[in-house]
């Protein structure tokens, strides 16, 4: 058991262990508090023991320095740090990749950093395949397998560089495996007629989600968990930061929108949802899947799509599914197609409809609110012409 003593002329305690061989030895632990250096002389103890179960690999080793050494020191090394670290290979790339491509690395940084919290600012030898499979898992439920791919790899390449530099021995994303690419359809833009199809079939709560979706691009998920706190009728305009890839958003309100909200009955609470029954639905799934099957039923009750099928397995259904060519994502592709049929350059629209991560959207930050008001403005109005919808009459 390792065991602690001090010279009478020296104002540091000594650890006493066993080496792997069974000798007994001491190291000084380089500092004069007694808590401190009996932590210490049991890091040594365990690495000693480790050492004697031949299972003391050189990561593990590292560890154990990096610990002593903030316990000796009081901090933590500060170069060779995750977040340090990886805040070092920044500035690095800063030099060497273009703007969009240190704008992507250092996103990926941040959400690594966020992810792991406190534990970022452990010694880099800490981050093992594991945490690195977690957030690999914590990034699928955000983004595209193929958006996760591209991160992991970033951390690769960051991780490559810490070995080359001594850091350390192993580069442990490398011992996580990539997602495989899931089979995807090319979503298709609604057509007006297919819009007031929907519309028609739609109960009150979802004609105005389906508004908000072509008037505003947003996802599915980011408008069922809309409050009246994300409104500014004064300034004629929605804010809020997107869940997907946390951007934050500011967007005008087009005229068939606005004219829409106005109707609704606002109650006292600002952080009431604008639509209730969407709202607790996401709160209760913890995602937007049972969100997009509601859509869809609605598709398939005004005829626009199949109804899905599930297949049996013997132990219950098959949650996997046929995906579908048309569905609330395609909201975003039908606001897509006309702002560029009424003439507005890329740049807006992309900006209106949003982008897959900040580091994209960065480009467009210079665009105001007014040309995107102006943009707007020119998607036509699909409430038009009657509530009734009578060019619905002999279609169903």
């Amino acid at each position: 058991m390792a065991s602690i003593k001090r010279h009478p002329k020296s104002p540091f305690w000594m650890a006493c262990f066993s080496l792997p061989d069974g000798r007994r030895t001491t190291r000084s632990t380089g500092t004069s508090e007694k808590k401190e250096a009996q932590r210490i002389a049991n890091y040594y103890e365990d690495a000693a023991n480790q050492g004697k179960a031949k299972t003391l690999t050189e990561s593990r080793a590292r560890k154990t320095i990096a610990d002593i050494f903030a316990l000796s020191n009081r901090d933590k090394l500060a170069s060779s740090t995750i977040r340090a670290y990886l805040d070092s290979w920044l500035k690095r790339k800063e030099l060497e990749a273009g703007q969009n491509t240190h704008s992507r690395y250092a996103t990926v940084v941040e959400q690594l950093g966020q992810y792991l919290g406190s534990s970022a600012d452990q010694d880099i030898t800490h981050l093992n395949a594991k945490e690195i499979t977690g957030f690999r898992e914590h990034l699928s439920k955000r983004v595209s397998s193929g958006t996760v791919n591209i991160s992991l790899k970033i951390l690769r390449s960051a991780l490559s560089q810490a070995r080359r530099d001594g850091l350390i021995d192993v580069n442990e994303a490398e011992r996580v495996t990539l997602l495989k690419i899931r089979k995807t359809v090319q979503r298709q833009a609604f057509s007006e007629l297919q819009l007031r199809r929907i519309l028609n079939t739609a109960n009150a709560e979802w004609k105005g989600m389906i508004l908000f979706g072509l008037y505003t691009g947003l996802r599915l998920g980011d408008i069922a968990t809309l409050t009246w706190h994300n409104l500014d009728l004064q300034q004629n305009e929605i804010s809020l930061t997107t869940t997907k890839t946390g951007r934050q958003q500011v967007l005008p309100l087009a005229k068939p929108l606005r004219n829409y909200i106005e109707k609704l009955p606002a109650g006292d609470d600002p952080k009431a949802p604008l639509f209730p029954e969407a709202f607790a639905t996401k709160q209760r799934s913890n995602g937007g899947a049972t969100l997009s099957n509601r859509f869809h039923r609605i598709l398939v009750a005004a005829k626009l799509v199949d109804s899905r099928p599930h297949i049996k397995t013997g132990k219950g259904r098959s949650a996997t599914r046929a995906p579908s060519v048309l569905s609330f994502h395609s909201l975003r592709h039908t606001a897509t197609s006309m702002l560029k049929n009424a003439g507005v350059s890329d740049s807006v629209t992309r900006d209106i409809i949003g982008h897959e991560s900040t580091a994209v959207s960065q480009n467009y930050t210079h665009i105001d609110r007014e040309t995107k008001r102006k943009a707007l403005d020119l998607i036509p109005d699909i409430l038009m012409e009657t509530s009734d919808f009578p060019q619905m009459k002999g279609l169903e």
